[in-house]
């Protein structure tokens, strides 16, 4: 098993590394904010951002005087992450290459965690969730954001899954981080849980502009691409530009609401 985990993790390195992701996650910038808001970070806490990509989340902690760590299982990310907080005028504590199923960090060593869209790849949802509360002191709070199964980020793996390989057994779809009853299943015997429901806009001048940005930047689509004939993949583009017009509600633009849950769970103090 080890063996199959390790080798699923290494493709989703690979997959993650490809095309932009940094001009990907300027799409859901917002979140971050919302995420970070929902924590109640305050100057002076230790925040672990988990899966933190270009600093969505992190640099939003940062900026409330929070001592922030940003960990991804993808460091290719962290360089465009540094520029974003050069950018933003703050300073990132460290950047770590971390697993969220092995946090490389001791018991009880942050006040805050955040994720945005991150935590939910983790294979292994349980595993993941333990080392999370592992890691979080007493008293502290966990916040994260969760594509919702029935949203353009969930119809939008749900697409491009139909036409990927299989996913091993023993991986948790990321889609079920999304479910409030999920959520409660693996982290409420130990967290106090609270859920809410958002929506960031996705905002594109034109379809065929929106069908390219992804083609071109959009991890999943660029590895699938890597790995279909052109004919199958040239299918999962088109199914993909079907999504985008059932779910556009712009006018003059390309506006698709993407609806996502937001997590927040409070570990008890001791």
């Amino acid at each position: 098993m080890t063996s199959e985990v390790d080798e699923l993790k290494a493709r989703n390195r690979l997959m993650w590394s490809a095309g932009n992701y940094d001009r990907m996650a300027s799409l859901i910038w917002p979140v971050g904010q919302v995420v970070v808001d929902a924590a109640a970070i305050e100057p002076g806490m230790d925040v672990l951002d988990v899966a933190a990509g270009t600093g969505n989340a992190a640099i939003r902690a940062a900026e409330k005087g929070a001592k922030v760590v940003a960990s991804d299982l993808t460091p290719e990310m962290f360089e465009d992450g540094r520029r974003r907080a050069e950018e933003a005028g703050v300073e990132i504590a460290d950047w770590v290459e971390a697993d969220v199923e092995a946090l490389p960090f001791e018991d009880a060593s942050f006040d805050r965690i955040v994720s945005s869209f991150g935590a939910m790849f983790a294979p292994r949802h349980k595993v993941a969730a333990d080392e999370l509360v592992r890691v979080l002191r007493p008293g502290g709070t966990i916040a994260m954001s969760s594509w919702l199964q029935h949203g353009f980020g969930g119809r939008l793996f749900q697409t491009i899954g139909r036409h990927a390989p299989k996913p091993p057994e023993f991986a948790d779809p990321p889609l079920l981080w999304g479910d409030e009853g999920h959520a409660r299943r693996i982290l409420g015997g130990v967290l106090l849980l609270a859920f809410d429901k958002h929506s960031v806009d996705i905002v594109f001048p034109s379809i065929d502009e929106m069908v390219a940005a992804y083609d071109s930047d959009f991890a999943p689509l660029v590895l699938l691409r890597k790995t279909l004939s052109e004919d199958k993949y040239n299918s999962a583009l088109r199914d993909f530009q079907v999504l985008i017009e059932h779910l556009n509600v712009g006018e003059d633009e390309v506006r698709i609401p993407a609806e996502y849950l937001l997590t927040v769970g409070h570990k008890p103090a001791e």
